[in-house]
């Protein structure tokens, strides 16, 4: 009887381990999934020698927010449309393009020779693409106003093209 008791109370232990270890691994993986449409944005803060972005001061005018790497053939493809873009939009909507390259020389000169005239902003670390749960380059964020993301965009699109420029001068 007394091996019965001690038996249960070790079990009756490692079950309640168990649970607890179970709510809290449930709990780390809901904190760390990718937004979706109709959340929040996450926040981030990317710093560089010469500035600091941070998700916060583009509140107020929608945002795309655009991750890409100069060795990214589609993101080479879809670079030139996101420059007529930011031209045709003016300050009604601004554009963050995110770099996910390591070599800093690559970035610079992927931008001096592709005239690349955008909010740009380096992120080698990919701390940002990674709270987003970017897979494949480039990928889009829409992001309005408030903050709230809208719509995603995965690979290249025309961001000359009707629907979106109207989409976006609605939102």
């Amino acid at each position: 009887m007394l091996a019965a008791l001690q038996y249960y109370r070790v079990v009756k232990r490692f079950l309640s381990s168990a649970l607890i270890l179970g709510f809290l691994l449930l709990a780390a993986c809901q904190s760390n999934r990718p937004p979706k449409i109709g959340e929040e944005a996450p926040g981030f803060t990317l710093r560089e020698p010469e500035r600091t972005v941070d998700l916060v001061q583009f509140r107020g005018k929608p945002l795309l927010l655009n991750f890409w790497a100069s060795w990214c053939p589609p993101c080479v493809e879809e670079m030139p449309s996101l420059v007529q873009l930011q031209k045709k939009m003016g300050d009604k909507v601004v554009i963050l393009a995110i770099n996910e390259d390591s070599d800093d020389a690559a970035y610079k000169q992927f931008v001096r020779d592709h005239n690349v005239d955008l909010f740009t902003v380096r992120d080698p670390k990919q701390t940002v693409s990674t709270k987003y749960g970017t897979f494949k380059y480039p990928e889009t964020y829409v992001i309005d106003k408030d903050g709230i993301i809208r719509r995603k965009f995965i690979g290249a699109a025309d961001w000359t093209s009707p629907e979106i420029v109207d989409y976006l001068q609605k939102l």
